[in-house]
């Protein structure tokens, strides 16, 4: 039983390219499955992070020229590096929503794998990795592996916690596991973000009485394993928990014991 559509005919975000913007038909789907998240397209240069670093060089010393030109080319050089490290992470992704797309998930696992392995730690690649952390859960999903699933999208989210593709993802892999309550929370979490998502509410009224009917069993099953615990001690004395009846108050839901001969 499916929670909620992640996306749109269950595809990975598709990546656009360096030298085109995304299409509007992106855009438009993106909107259209209920839930805004962390945009999919090539992500800035940190272009910023060198001019501060130039910029706090030239306001450092006086009259030494060289080595202050030194440090700037240094500079310049590990942002080179990382941008170079950041384009092969997207290429990486991008690899991987075409295996996606294919129905390779196992491939592009590996690819998305790859892009989180290469991205370099900086402000700018924080996107990249959530999102392919994400994607990663999604190709989970697709061959059952629910628990993987949840915790990729965990990843994600402490990456991007208003990321609600990945709340809605571990709430249909909660759901496929019985874990209705933390699929319901997920779904509240996704509501304090819009809480104008229909599909959210729609989840939530589906979801609380199968909640309720599953903390029902657990306590017959939890009272179950306390007759039989019961009835091997009080058989030493000739009794069984038969002679203990339970009732239930219908007020609280609290169960009461009363002795019977």
């Amino acid at each position: 039983m499916v929670v909620i559509q992640a996306e749109e005919s269950n595809k990975v975000d598709p990546t656009t390219s360096k030298s085109e913007p995304p299409t509007s038909a992106n855009a438009n789907r993106d909107a259209s499955d209920g839930f805004e998240t962390a945009s999919d397209t090539e992500l800035p240069s940190d272009d910023d992070a060198g001019n501060s670093n130039n910029d706090g060089g030239a306001s450092s010393s006086g009259g030494n020229g060289p080595p202050q030109a030194d440090s700037d080319h240094a500079l310049n050089d590990d942002d080179q590096l990382k941008q170079k490290a950041l384009a092969e992470a997207n290429d990486a992704k991008s690899e991987g929503n075409k295996l996606f797309g294919d129905g390779l998930f196992e491939e592009a696992i590996s690819q998305y794998d790859l892009a989180l392995q290469v991205a370099p730690d900086m402000p700018s690649s924080v996107e990249l990795r959530s999102i392919c952390h994400s994607n990663r859960a999604v190709c989970f999903l697709k061959l059952g592996k629910y628990e993987e699933t949840i915790k990729e999208c965990t990843k994600a989210l402490e990456l991007n916690p208003t990321y609600m593709k990945a709340l809605a993802r571990r709430g249909e892999a909660h759901e496929k596991l019985e874990h209705y309550e933390e699929a319901i929370a997920d779904m509240k979490k996704i509501l304090e973000l819009d809480p104008s998502n229909d599909q959210a509410k729609k989840t939530i009224r589906r979801l609380q009485p199968l909640a309720e009917e599953k903390r029902e069993k657990m306590k017959e099953e939890m009272i179950g394993k306390l007759k039989e615990m019961g009835n091997s001690v009080l058989g030493r004395f000739g009794m069984s928990v038969d002679n203990f009846k339970t009732v239930k108050d219908p007020n609280t839901g609290s169960y009461s014991i009363s002795f019977q001969r």
